[in-house]
């Protein structure tokens, strides 16, 4: 099994794949909304939506707490990799520092890896 130690800011859904098939421990999280969820998803992913990270309550502190490893590699994904890449900032603002987001989000990964994941 590879240990990650430090993820890049953005990585490509090639180096996610490898990142799963090597077994790497990793956080794998989906920043979409649930309807989008219903469509596609990437399997073993737990559900963050950008929305809830940006709200400042005291209870999604706690959720994130217990939800993420401030210490563990984290890998966020929405459908193109804009809501992902916004919600790397916001992880970083929290403390958490070994975060990346997926380039080109479940689109680019349902079309270069997974042609079973639906495309929307």
């Amino acid at each position: 099994m590879i240990l990650i130690t430090q993820l890049a800011e953005e990585i490509s859904p090639q180096t996610l794949k490898e990142l799963r098939d090597s077994g790497a421990e990793f956080i794998l999280v989906d920043v979409r909304e649930p309807w989008e969820l219903e469509i596609c998803r990437i399997e073993g992913c737990i559900n963050i939506t950008l929305a809830q990270m940006t709200i400042q309550a005291p209870d999604l502190e706690l959720a994130l707490n217990l939800a993420l490893d401030r210490n563990a590699p984290v890998v966020l994904y929405c459908h193109h990799g804009v809501r992902s890449r916004n919600a790397v900032l916001i992880l970083q603002q929290k403390g958490f520092r070994n975060v990346a987001s997926l380039r080109g989000g479940i689109d680019a990964w349902s079309r270069q890896i997974d042609a079973s994941v639906p495309v929307y």
